[in-house]
């Protein structure tokens, strides 16, 4: 079970392109398992399951890993092609070179640049033509599986000192928090990830079998699964696990189970621009947008597996995540919605 989802507004920019080229997009959504019913839900979100099916079907139907976005065609097997030239290379430095030769060679060019400067490196957006993309949706993906498949060559995650954007703050501004994990910098001049250098030397550490396994799934997981593994916030997660019908442990508990201060987890929590309570309600919300998708489940059930002893109190918290009550987002989930 995936306990992470993903907000409507990304399965809705995710669409753009496809609706632009006269696709129905209903029957994309259905074909994913997504009720679009459920995306007349302001603040409804969706399994990251779905949004991986979601992304792999538009690269499929579209034949364009860009989704219809781009200021051209990237037919399906690109990302592919890529990742297997870089598989090859001994560091992390070198797979970002080669990664932007290979993207080079397509004209009009989409590629990510590695910039060094001092003790500093920077993945700098570099995006040639015109493209379609009024929510940010391919220029934030580019980003992201830039960065992570990174992370996932060497192992470890590439934390990032900051993220810059040449775009205004826009309405999902809040989501970037969570996938960035960062300083965020709007109306830069360029769109680009800052990190230190020291992670240009690491070893890349996956060979062509795993390679072959990763490429089975992405780069949708890449887009809609982080491996927050390693960062404090996921391993937080990990430790406060999935049954909310016990206590919950407490915050000094968490901090000695990683071998640091609570002072040092709080600042730590800060730097990735979340915090431990927070890290509890979004748990919780996951959890219970899950379970709600099992039909089976009585709503006052899920209340309680997800910790609260009063089904009033779960009522209350669950409208402040979503907007509106447990069960009219399961009748949206169910396709039902009326309205």
């Amino acid at each position: 079970m995936s306990d992470l989802t993903v907000s409507r507004h990304f399965v809705q920019a995710a669409l753009v392109g496809a609706e632009n080229l006269g696709f129905d997009t209903r029957e994309l959504l259905i074909e994913a398992g997504i009720s679009p019913e459920l995306l007349r839900i302001e603040m409804a979100r969706v399994s990251s399951d779905q949004f991986s099916r979601l992304m792999q079907i538009l690269w499929n139907r579209l034949d364009d890993e860009f989704m219809g976005m781009g200021p051209r065609r990237a037919r399906s097997g690109t990302f592919a092609t890529m990742c297997a030239l870089v598989i090859d290379c001994p560091t992390l430095e070198a797979v970002y070179r080669q990664a932007y030769q290979f993207s080079r060679l397509f004209d009009p060019m989409v590629s990510m640049e590695l910039v060094t400067n001092g003790d500093q490196a920077q993945l700098v957006t570099r995006i040639e033509g015109d493209i379609l993309d009024p929510c940010y949706f391919l220029r934030e993906s580019l980003l992201v599986i830039w960065h992570r498949l990174g992370s996932w060559l060497i192992g470890q995650p590439v934390e990032l000192a900051k993220a810059e954007f040449d775009y205004p703050r826009p309405p999902h501004g809040d989501e970037y928090r969570h996938i960035f994990h960062c300083p965020l910098t709007f109306e830069s001049s360029q769109t680009a990830l800052t990190f230190d250098k020291r992670f240009l030397s690491a070893p890349v550490i996956r060979d062509k079998p795993e390679m072959r396994q990763f490429l089975k799934t992405s780069p949708a997981d890449l887009l809609s699964r982080p491996d927050e593994s390693n960062t404090f916030t996921g391993r937080i997660r990990a430790l406060i696990g999935r049954d909310f019908s016990k206590p919950l442990p407490d915050f000094e508990w968490i901090a000695a189970e990683m071998h640091t201060s609570p002072q040092t987890l709080r600042r730590r929590l800060k730097q990735e621009n979340t915090s431990f309570q927070e890290i509890k309600d979004l748990l919780r919300r996951d959890m219970a947008i899950y379970y709600l998708s099992r039909q089976e489940l009585p709503i006052n059930d899920i209340a309680t597996k997800v910790g609260f002893t009063e089904p009033s109190t779960f009522h209350r918290a669950f409208k402040k995540w979503t907007g509106v009550t447990p069960g009219a987002y399961r009748e949206g989930e169910r396709g039902t919605l009326v309205g």
